[in-house]
Order: structure tokens, then sequence, then C-alpha cells
């Protein structure tokens, strides 16, 4: 078994952490990759699910060594390879003069990307006819492990600690969507703008299309170098199943408002993410990828993880070989068409780690 495939098994089947997992070590619910923790395999660093029914039952185990920070990873009863684990980042143990602790304002992803979501609420959350029913963003806030809105200044402020004490080398920014047009754009630029004016570090900002596109000149001039607009599913009756108050944004609006993004922010430094496993096929996923590569758009295929807690918590994870298939397709699109994600500025998708495309896109 090659890394790309021991990858794509361990994100489609999770992996059994055989002992106590750390709060810091993991992310339990909120926004992006929840219930995952992040290991590297040989040097490659991914996210994969280890809070979540799906890792309690994967034949995939780890024993980790407390003084090496490595672990032994098992097939069943088969040793596999040796794998390590970032440790807690310095800056998590920090508190602004108020007392609120640097990790309730922004964590640690993979092993070098500094991430938040500036407001941990939306719009549609607390009602099941419009919420994601994927989507645990409340879930932290309800149990006090973030603050519903970081304020630009706790952010700048986190952020310069993480790059002089961890090294840092980029922020991914993303919000709930509030009940207003711009979608949360104007505060996600306001704190762009204050993080800037602190740290130079690449920004990618992430939230639903706005009303008027003007914002994201209004993005990208408060410092913002890379834009993700998510679609998550693209057959237009998954999206109302799972998705039923977002998927009233038809995708047709969405395709506007990447054209409208590209022209600002440039080719290849738009984004989007597609959950496969959410009831797309793969002729459906590879389809839409190519539309959205030959605009200059990268669609960031991660598989989907069913998180606890919510509506899809015991919808299946996708299997490793429906997987596999899309990556193959896709990245050998991405290499005709030049697109990569290590192109990127900013972003998910120039992390990496809660996918396996990239290692696709480089073999």
């Amino acid at each position: 078994m090659n890394k790309q495939q021991l990858i794509t098994q361990l994100q489609t089947h999770g992996l059994q952490w055989l002992e106590p997992a750390q709060e810091f070590m993991g992310r339990k619910g909120g926004a992006g990759p929840s219930d995952h923790r992040a290991i590297t395999i040989d040097g490659t660093t991914v996210m994969v699910p280890i809070f979540n029914d799906l890792a309690v039952r994967s034949p995939y185990t780890a024993v980790p060594d407390p003084i090496t920070d490595c672990a032994i990873l098992r097939f069943q009863d088969q040793e596999i390879t040796s794998i390590s684990f970032p440790q807690r980042p310095r800056f998590y143990d920090l508190a602004t003069a108020d007392g609120v602790p640097y990790w309730k304002i922004a964590l640690l992803h993979s092993r070098d990307v500094l991430a938040t979501t500036v407001l941990q609420t939306c719009m549609r959350y607390n009602d099941a006819a419009t919420s994601c029913h994927f989507c645990a963003i409340g879930q932290s806030l309800e149990a006090d492990r973030t603050v519903s809105r970081k304020t630009p200044a706790q952010l700048a402020e986190v952020a310069e600690a993480a790059v002089r004490l961890d090294g840092i080398s980029q922020m991914v920014m993303t919000t709930g969507t509030p009940n207003t047009g711009e979608r949360g754009a104007a505060y996600l630029a306001e704190c762009a703008k204050a993080v800037k004016a602190k740290v130079h570090l690449p920004i990618q900002a992430q939230c639903e299309p706005p009303t008027d596109f003007i914002w994201f000149e209004r993005m990208k001039l408060a410092g913002i170098e890379n834009l993700g607009m998510h679609l998550e599913a693209a057959d237009p009756e998954v999206r109302k199943r799972v998705m039923p108050g977002k998927s009233s944004i038809p995708l047709s609006y969405y395709f506007e408002a990447f054209q409208a993004a590209i022209e600002v922010f440039g080719w290849g430094q738009v984004s989007t993410y597609l959950l496969a496993g959410l009831g797309d096929t793969v002729a459906t996923l590879t389809e839409v990828c190519d539309r959205l590569i030959n605009m200059g758009v990268y669609p960031f295929v991660v598989p989907f993880v069913p998180i606890s807690g919510t509506l899809l918590s015991h919808h299946p994870a996708p299997n490793s070989e429906f997987m596999q298939d899309i990556y193959e397709r896709v990245s050998a699109m991405l290499k005709q068409s030049g697109l990569s994600s290590a192109n990127m500025k900013a972003g998910c998708a120039k992390c990496g780690a809660c996918s396996a495309l990239s290692t696709f896109e480089v073999s």
C-alpha cells in the first residue's frame, strides 16, 4: 500500500487512538476538520478522524509514545508504519489581557496553519429546516471551547504570537453566515486588515457568495489573498436534502460568484470544498470539477466525515475506492490545466491535510 492509498484509507475509515486523546490533540465540533487529529506519515501531515463513531470501528489503530511524539500505526494486527504528530503549539499557553485563552480564538490546523471561525454563529444553524446537516459550528461554542465573536484585535494578537512562537505560515478565516447581504465578507475584511497590520501572514477567507460582488475587491484590499466559497455538494437534489437553507443559493449564482472572484483574486486563488460521500456520483463530481478547473477555481475534494452530534452523524463515510477514483480523475484534470494547490497563496487546499488530493497531484 502506497502513501496515497494509506492516507485515503485513514481519512475514510478513521483511526482508533488507543489511549485517551488530550483536548489539544484534536477538534470536537466547530467548523472545519472536526473530530480529527493531525498526524504525519512519511513527511506528509494529514487530518484523520479519531473522535467520531467511524473511528471507533476503524481497523486502523495507534498507541502513541508520549516521550517520542510518535506511534506505531497498525492495520488490525499488522504493523504498517511509524507516524508522528505535531506537539501542542506554544501560543496555546497564552491568553488575552481579559483572560481569553488564545486557543479559544484560533487553532492550529495540520502543522503550520492558523485557523479561526470569526463568527461562531450562523443564521441557519438552529433550525433543522435550514441548517446544513453535516455542520457542527455550534458544538464548540456550546462546550465553551471558543467564543462567539473573535475581535479583530484578538485575532491580530494571536496571529502574531503563532507566527513568532510556532512558525505559522498561513491563516484561514471562515465564518458562520450572518443574516446580511455580504454574508460575513465585511467582518472577514475587518479581521484580515487587523491581522495584516500586525504580522505578515497569507490569509484565505471563506464565506458564502455575497449579494454584491464588490465585496471581493474590498476583501482583497483588506489583505485577503485567497477566497473560498464552498459548494459542499454538486447535485441540486443532494444539496436540497443535506443543506436545505444553503441550497436556496443556486449553483448558477455560485458560478457567477466564482467568475467574479477569479477576476479579483486571480486564476488559481479561488477554491471550493466538495464533500464526497454526501450523495454525489463520481460522474457528477468529475463534471463539476472539470467546470471549476476550466475557470481557474480549485475544487478541494474532501471525504465526508460524519461528525458526532450532527444530523448526519450516522451517515456512512465514502469508501476508499470511491475516493481514489475521484482523486485520480480530478488530479489528472488539475495537471492538464496547470492548476496546483502548491501555487495557492493560502487556504485549505494549499494546506491539503483534509484530503489526499494533493498527493495525487504530484504522483
